[in-house]
């Protein structure tokens, strides 16, 4: 597993794995994350599925409960075939808007 920490961010990514021991192993790390803004770029696996999004999604709870950012990036899967409770965005770029975006409402308590 490979992080890429950018100021309060954290890029997580990973080359050649299953995608339930990326899970694991991001779940075991979670507790060095849970500080900053994740950003999961999912661009290694090339079978992407909705489905797989899913398996996201309690992580995503958690960490956004606790008022940080959690954005998967994937061109494989279209932000309209998720739940709302997970931001998936096609690029590196878009995810860092959106927590930038996100950022400024949290400090305004929007």
């Amino acid at each position: 597993m490979i992080f890429d920490k950018e100021g309060t961010t954290t890029i997580v990514f990973q080359e050649d794995i299953s995608l339930r021991q990326f899970l694991e192993n991001l779940n075991k790390a979670y507790p060095k994350l849970k500080n900053d803004n994740i950003i999961v770029n999912l661009f290694s696996f090339s079978r992407f599925t909705a489905g797989d999004v899913l398996e996201f999604l309690e992580l995503s709870n958690t960490h956004r409960g606790s008022g940080k950012s959690f954005v998967l990036v994937t061109n494989k899967v279209s932000f309209d075939e998720v739940p709302d409770e997970v931001c998936v965005v096609p690029t590196v770029r878009e995810a860092k808007d959106i927590i930038e975006m996100e950022e400024i409402e949290r400090d305004l308590d929007l």
